[in-house]
């Protein structure tokens, strides 16, 4: 067996679409978002975490104009149940229950998205794009890490979970 063919028999399915998405939307940054200012130049485009939840790949995909994460019907399983473009849906995952709204991605088929950040300028480099992709797709999949504190946290917005900040809260009290 060829060492590409082995190599691809042995990525999870979650990690495979994940690098598909990556392929997709380098097309769409080499074309569609050409120059547009919104895009961070310091970001390039990568997937990060990815793996399977209820029978879907699951991930973060980061680009120079957005970090989502993102909602995909495998390959090989079943498809979702129908959705039209722009509805949004709730998913609960071990971690929280998120709101995705629903897409389609030429070549892929349905993606449904929750934006984490949009636009990016908040990340000088790459490498702390992915940092923080990496601790967010850790946060919605590991419900210890959002344990809450015995008393009531207040408003907290997707930022600011993903910054940690339970977990600040959570040292300040003790």
């Amino acid at each position: 067996m060829d060492a590409d063919v082995a190599e691809r028999a042995e990525i999870d399915p979650a990690q495979a679409l994940g690098r598909r998405l990556e392929a997709c939307y380098r097309r769409i940054y080499a074309t569609a978002m050409a120059d547009v200012p919104i895009c961070n130049p310091a970001l390039g485009i990568a997937s990060t975490g990815f793996r399977t939840h209820g029978g879907r790949a699951f991930g973060i995909v980061t680009t120079p104009w957005f970090m989502n994460l993102v909602a995909a019907d495998l390959p090989q399983g079943p498809s979702s149940a129908p959705a039209a473009a722009g509805t949004t849906l709730r998913v609960g995952l071990p971690a929280v229950e998120v709101g995705f709204i629903a897409g389609e991605l030429d070549a892929i088929g349905r993606v449904d998205s929750c934006s984490l950040f949009s636009p990016v300028f908040e990340f000088a480099t790459m490498e702390a794009a992915l940092e923080t992709a990496e601790e967010a797709a850790r946060a919605f999949f590991d419900p210890a890490r959002l344990e809450p504190s015995p008393a009531p946290p207040a408003a907290v917005n997707r930022r600011d979970l993903l910054r940690g900040h339970f977990r600040r809260c959570e040292e300040a009290s003790e």
